[in-house]
């Protein structure tokens, strides 16, 4: 999904547009204490994450009870330090697992994708939009490629489109 996604760090720092950087307000909110004191809350947790669906699937029409069975997950005791981590990391805000470094410097090193691979890429997801055709990450996928544009889907593409997701999964079998 989203194309040729490997966290880059060093392109991390360098500023985007500033609407790209309105869609990440929680990335930069979570780089605060006011932000990690907000996830260690578990009330202002469940509000905070239902904002954060609300906001980047802005046309999933979940209701209550969807939402209410993935919030179970958030009462993980590690669940607050983790994600906390994860968006501060991708900041260059607080070190990665060092065990991962060699790792690390080779996705940094945009490694080809030789697999048959589909792209698909949501028209309403914060984050990617404008959606595209795929040619800004073509020439990164060198085995077989198909790249699909799902209209009026936010960020959360396999929930908000569990069957064209599903179709692409069973269709790059046959590429």
């Amino acid at each position: 999904m989203s194309g040729y996604v490997i966290t880059n760090l060093e392109a991390n720092l360098e500023p985007l547009p500033p609407k790209a950087e309105y869609a990440w307000w929680y990335q930069y909110y979570f780089a605060t204490e006011r932000g990690l004191k907000a996830m260690e809350d578990k009330s202002k947790r469940h509000d905070l994450t239902r904002l954060v669906w609300d906001t980047v699937s802005p046309t999933w029409d979940f209701d209550d009870a969807t939402f209410d069975r993935t919030a179970a997950a958030f009462d993980n005791p590690d669940y607050a330090a983790i994600v906390i981590h994860n968006y501060r990391w991708r900041l260059s805000l607080a070190d990665g697992e060092r065990r991962y470094d060699g790792l690390e410097k080779r996705l940094a090193d945009r490694p080809v994708i030789k697999v048959p691979t589909i792209t698909l890429d949501a028209e309403r997801d914060p984050f990617t939009a404008p959606p595209g055709d795929g040619s800004s990450y073509r020439n990164m996928f060198t085995g077989p490629y198909e790249h699909r544009t799902l209209a009026g889907i936010g960020h959360n593409l396999p929930q908000e489109a569990p069957t064209a997701f599903a179709q692409a999964v069973v269709d790059v079998d046959h590429l």
